[in-house]
């Protein structure tokens, strides 16, 4: 406990040990029965009888259980007591109890209901008739005094209740807030790495065809380290916007400035670009050309990317692309020739599979005699 907890139930004790003394001396003073006189013995029952309710919160019902015996006994021996203070107050405060605190409800209401008995009839001894009056009466005030702390204790449940719900809501929308940040961020990575390598083996091409051709064919030179240029200064600008987003980990998931990679729309400038660096693509689409989604169309972007980056890489000179707008997918098909030792497990494959996974598509890479493939199938539905 608190000690603020403390002090309120010593608190609420005093007051009812004061309540109980000043209705034992009123009443014996005032009454035409001759009760008994307050003495050190009633002043010590009185105390028995509301002094345990500073514990109410440890043992409620043993607390009910001592005030409600101490009570019966100093109204069956003749003092005047008046309205049960101690007993009262410890029968609200043993409903107003958490449930775990108290033992079974039927061990409960079979304990409240029998010192109820046991304190209307030491009233009837003491008054020697049957006691209507404190019976009816008793009724009203402990019964009062249950329903009241009941209803207190659920009113404070149903709030614990709707506040526990908003704190896990709170939590799990952080939860949800921080997996959809990683999994940006991770789109993000893969992204950086596919424009990364595929800029790279295009300059890579380009300043080896500009060395080369310096001396011989200068336009031819030019023309390489200009397509040099253009590459490098395009993928710095999207690597500035990727990695900006890398380090601001408080903006919100949704940001709108990264540009969303290109789609389908920009693979002729994609093959053309591989195509002056020396690697001869062939394009073959089939079906019924449709809108994809925006997940779906950079996805098949990437995956293009980073299959005609391992051709260049890995190949040895040419590539074939197919695209095939199905009725429920399009699938992507990417082959090369390659070289004695071809590479099928680095992370631009695993990257390709994961992006294909994520909008529940698949993935497949297999080398068979001498030509590497790709394959990929991209449900339309699979992004937004």
């Amino acid at each position: 406990m608190t000690r603020s907890e403390r002090l309120v139930d010593a608190a609420i004790a005093a007051g009812a040990f004061a309540l109980t003394l000043a209705v034992m001396a009123a009443g014996g003073a005032n009454s035409d029965a001759d009760p008994r006189e307050l003495d050190l013995f009633g002043v010590v029952l009185a105390a028995a009888s509301t002094f345990p309710l500073v514990a109410w919160r440890r043992a409620p019902l043993a607390v009910f259980v001592a005030t409600a015996g101490a009570s019966a006994l100093l109204n069956g021996i003749g003092y005047i007591g008046g309205p049960p203070f101690g007993p009262t107050v410890a029968l609200f405060l043993l409903a107003l109890a958490p449930d775990r605190a108290r033992p079974r409800t039927w061990v409960t209401a079979a304990t409240v209901v029998s010192l109820f008995a046991v304190h209307v009839s030491a009233v009837g001894l003491s008054e020697d008739a049957f006691p209507t009056v404190p019976l009816l009466f008793g009724v009203v005030v402990w019964g009062g005094a249950w329903v009241l702390g009941d209803r207190v204790r659920m009113r404070r449940e149903r709030i614990a209740e709707l506040l526990a719900r908003a704190e896990r809501a709170e939590r799990d929308a952080e939860r949800e807030r921080r997996l959809a940040a990683a999994e940006e961020r991770t789109r993000i990575a893969r992204d950086l790495h596919d424009s990364a390598g595929h800029a790279i083996n295009v300059i890579l091409v380009q300043a080896g065809a500009a060395r080369l051709l310096g001396e011989r064919d200068p336009d031819r030179a030019q023309a390489a380290l200009q397509t040099i240029e253009e590459v490098a200064r395009e993928t710095l600008g999207e690597i500035d916007q990727l990695v900006r987003v890398l380090r601001e980990d408080d903006r919100p998931v949704q940001d709108d400035g990264v540009e969303p990679p290109l789609g389908l729309a920009g693979l002729a400038t994609l093959v053309d670009r591989h195509r002056s660096a020396g690697l001869d693509v062939a394009i073959k689409a089939d079906g019924s050309r449709r809108p994809l989604a925006p997940g779906v169309d950079q996805a098949a972007y990437r995956i293009l990317q980073e299959a005609l980056t391992n051709a260049a890489r890995h190949g040895e000179g040419s590539a074939e692309v197919e695209v095939t707008y199905g009725d429920a997918a399009v699938e992507l098909a990417v082959s090369n020739p390659t070289g004695p030792e071809p590479a099928g497990n680095g992370h631009g494959i695993v990257g390709m599979r994961e992006r294909a996974a994520l909008l529940g598509g698949t993935l497949e890479a297999s080398a068979s005699n001498a030509v590497f493939h790709v394959r990929a199938r991209l449900p339309y539905g699979g992004g937004l």
